[in-house]
């Protein structure tokens, strides 16, 4: 009994020592604002949900706004409406040719769980798919767009699926991570460019997202609704929070390079931002919020932020008539 005692101290004070380390690493490695980078993720569903022209969004983001730093998402409901039917690239191509004539970095997302609501975004068809055929559905689909764009330059970086990990959001079959790694082992093999693997910045344990990726997304939010407990919410987290948990983190994992792909940068709320008014929208984020949310990623230690609502500043520029957000994050792409 007094040797297991002895052991169990030893084990416990080995654990806090090792907290501690890590809890003074968390104040380190924060890089230079000048360092920074910003870009952005563009949903052509979101600026057509908006009621916008979403072609003209889309080139006054790479024109006016300048952004060099994109995430595109390959949606397979658009791309392979009809089983069996072919693929409508029209659309994407035109995205990805857009960005490339500006040399713009582009990382390209692609899975059934994908960025916007409702998560997962897989055809019709496929949803009455038995799982077995499902996924050998979706490997086609991932085989398609790699061997599509796999000679375009400017894709830095294959992400495949969109928070995988994060189990309670979303309107998505349940994770099977066997599959997840088959999905990710296909894309490797079929291409040498890094693969992206994201996970919620508060939501989730970032190890499993982190261990199969080359490239760590965590995203970030600070004011959030929860549609549960019916009321907004104001996560209670410092930058040394994300700080931490990327410590921690890369003491099982080692990811080549740490980004957040998906910063806060529009309102949430109990239905969609543009059925809100303009005080419930500022409940979660307004001009003000949003430099804020600037200074706070500052310090997370991360170099690399692509923002989260470019189609909701350009909504506000041309249909609410209110231009400082758009003015705002045109500042940041200088």
């Amino acid at each position: 009994m007094y040797k297991f005692l002895k052991i169990t101290k030893y084990l416990f004070l080995s654990f806090l020592f090792l907290l501690i380390i890590i809890i003074l690493l968390a104040q380190a490695s924060v890089p230079k604002k000048s360092e920074l980078k910003y870009g952005v993720t563009f949903s052509q569903k979101q600026a057509v949900a908006l009621g916008l022209d979403w072609q003209k969004t889309y080139i006054a983001m790479l024109d006016d706004l300048g952004v060099k730093k994109l995430r595109l998402s390959a949606y397979w409901n658009d791309l392979q409406p009809d089983e069996g039917g072919e693929y409508k690239w029209n659309d994407l191509d035109w995205q990805i040719n857009e960005a490339s004539k500006r040399n713009v970095e582009i990382i390209l997302a692609m899975g059934g769980r994908l960025p916007r609501w409702p998560e997962c975004h897989y055809p019709e068809w496929a949803n009455n798919l038995d799982k077995g055929k499902k996924e050998q559905y979706t490997l086609a689909y991932l085989e398609q767009i790699v061997k599509r764009y796999q000679s375009n330059e400017n894709i830095v970086a294959w992400q495949v699926e969109n928070e995988p990990f994060l189990k309670y959001f979303g309107v998505c079959p349940p994770l099977d991570s066997k599959f997840l790694d088959a999905e990710i082992a296909l894309v490797k093999k079929l291409d040498k460019r890094s693969v992206v693997v994201t996970d919620s910045g508060e939501l989730s344990f970032w190890i499993p997202a982190a261990r199969r990726a080359d490239i760590f997304g965590t995203t970030m939010y600070r004011d959030t609704y929860s549609a549960k407990m019916e009321k907004y919410i104001h996560y209670p987290i410092t930058p040394a929070f994300f700080r931490f948990k990327k410590n921690v983190t890369d003491f099982f994992a080692e990811p080549q390079k740490w980004v957040v792909i998906e910063m806060q940068g529009e309102p949430w709320g109990p239905k969609p931002f543009q059925d809100l008014s303009p005080e419930e929208r500022s409940q979660t984020m307004d001009l003000q919020k949003f430099k804020d949310m600037i200074e706070f990623s500052s310090t997370t230690s991360f170099g690399e932020f692509y923002l989260w609502g470019v189609e909701w500043w350009y909504w506000e520029k041309e249909m609410q008539n209110n231009p400082e957000l758009w003015d705002y994050a045109r500042e940041l792409y200088k």
